[in-house]
This record gives structure tokens, sequence and C-alpha cells, in this order.
């Protein structure tokens, strides 16, 4: 950030008086410009022992495999989100989500939160950011090609609770040193 939002003055990178952390801060009108981080919330839509999967149409990793799932809105719950990404990019109606899974990306600046939820019926279709939209067994997923290690992680926590019908909310941690192990 150069200028500042509020008065168009020149941005200093200081410790503002009572915090603790570096913030851009105005010298002339003296407004701190935090940055917080971005929440991505999404949906692990299942129909019959299926999982809902879209093919990104956007960058990043576009033509690999994704949940449906995007930045949270200003003036919309996480679960309210959930169900719009839901609709924007697999043109699907979901139903009783439950926290499942919350992953922190504290280098990249985003918090996850993916809902587990059932796919009220099995109609569907690519919306503007997805290429296709399917649903797999667990031995269809394409584990290789799939998008981000958030997803990843998801949908291997999900087919092992399936074995116990025990679906506890995970989270995890996510750190730029730690490989996928898809």
């Amino acid at each position: 950030m150069n200028f500042c939002s509020q008065c168009g003055g020149q941005i200093e990178r200081r410790v503002p008086a009572g915090d603790n952390r570096e913030r851009d801060v105005c010298p002339q009108c003296g407004f701190i410009h935090y940055q917080n981080p971005k929440v991505i919330v999404g949906c692990l839509p299942v129909y019959q022992n299926k999982v809902l999967l879209c093919r990104r149409a956007i960058d990043p990793r576009y033509g690999l495999w994704t949940l449906p799932a995007g930045f949270m809105e200003l003036g919309e719950t996480t679960w309210q989100g959930a169900e719009r990404e839901t609709w924007e990019e697999a043109r699907a109606k979901v139903s009783n989500l439950e926290l499942y899974s919350v992953f922190n990306l504290p280098h990249i600046g985003q918090v996850y939160c993916i809902f587990r939820s059932e796919l009220e019926k099995p109609e569907f279709a690519p919306g503007e950011e997805s290429l296709e939209v399917a649903l797999f067994e667990e031995e269809e997923i394409p584990w290789d090609e799939l998008a981000f290690m958030t997803i990843s992680r998801t949908l291997k926590h999900y087919f092992e609770d399936r074995k116990s019908g025990d679906f506890p909310v995970r989270m995890e941690d996510i750190e730029p040193s730690v490989k996928p192990k898809c």
C-alpha cells in the first residue's frame, strides 16, 4: 500500500502506539490500515456416497479439481458463503451444512472453512468458474489433479471418517514447507 484510502497521503510502515506489529499508517490523518486474513468458505457436497468436485476454469490452478469454495463476502455468514459458492461454481443446492475442516494458512493470509453438506438432488452444472462438475466415488477421486492441499486433506479426512461415521471438526495449520501427501 502506497497511499491512504482516507486522505490520499503517503503511507508509512511502522508499529502504531499500543500495537505490536508493523502496519500501514498514514502520518497525515493517523489512519491505520489493517490487513487481515481472507476467509475461504466452501462445501464438501455428498450425494449417495459420492462427492461433488469442480474442475477450475480460473487461475490459480486452472484445470485442476476442487471442492466448490471461494472468498467469503461481507454481509454473509460462513455457511451462507459456502452455499453461495457451491451454487456459483456447481449450480448445486446443498443442505445440512456442518463445519468439517478449518485450515490456517498464515503464510498467505488465508483461513479455509469447509462444510460437509448434502447435495439435495443430483442436479448440477458448471458455473462461470468451473469447466466441469462431477460426482466421484472415493476410488474415482483424481488425487493427482486436485488443486489445493486443503482440498486433498479434507477429502482424505472425509473418506477416513466415513468408515466410522464420526465426523469431528478437523483443524490444521498448513505451512509452506509442508509437502502434499496426495
